[in-house]
């Protein structure tokens, strides 16, 4: 089972080919697949050619309204608050950021936040897919000292502890990776992860 993980494309067409190439059983959009919701169309166009097997979240600069209405135009799965079974690991998703000083689209507070990764937390063995990372972290370190994450994020890995955990978000900080406990914690950005399930996760 592969599945690819990317996120931040902002309307990076281009990127988005090369990754759509990349042979996978699950694609995962994690958010901002675009900048202000706008040329969405563009990217379901390409998004399409993988259909069935793709699966997206909104950003914060999506709402959920705009996810759910391309999915539904390309036949794509909107994973936003959800989980799926896959390879014998329940692979669950939450869009949006924590609070910006840009007031985009996709904007949650800690509390909603927690309150919508709870559901998440009987879910096992979970790989988690969030677009925002997790506060004070490596994942969302933008430069000296300064870090945006999602303190809810946080606390919820480090309390779960899902084997997985994909984010986009902090540009500054992608590809980075991490480990948050047993947890393998990466920033994919629009450079994308591919996870071997049945092998990695023996």
């Amino acid at each position: 089972m592969r599945l690819l993980v990317f996120s931040d494309i902002h309307s990076d067409l281009r990127a988005l080919e090369r990754l759509l190439d990349i042979e996978a059983d699950l694609y995962v959009a994690a958010g901002d697949m675009v900048s202000w919701a706008r040329s969405l169309d563009k990217v379901g166009e390409l998004l399409a050619r993988r259909a069935g097997s793709v699966h997206v979240i909104p950003g914060n600069h999506e709402s959920e309204s705009d996810i759910a209405r391309l999915c539904e135009r390309y036949n794509l799965n909107n994973l936003h608050g959800r989980a799926l079974l896959a390879g014998g690991h329940h692979i669950a998703a939450l869009g949006y950021s924590n609070r910006t000083p840009f007031d985009t689209p996709g904007e949650y507070t800690e509390s909603e936040l927690a309150e919508r990764l709870q559901p998440f937390a009987a879910l096992k063995p979970l790989i988690l897919v969030c677009h925002c990372p997790p506060k004070g972290t490596a994942l969302d370190r933008a430069g000296e000292g300064l870090h945006f994450g999602s303190s809810a994020i946080r606390e919820f890995i480090d309390r779960q502890q899902p084997v997985y955990f994909f984010c986009g978000h902090v540009h500054e900080a992608e590809g980075k990776e991490t480990l948050l406990g047993a947890t393998k914690a990466v920033n994919v950005g629009k450079r994308g992860f591919l996870l071997e399930i049945d092998e990695a996760l023996e």
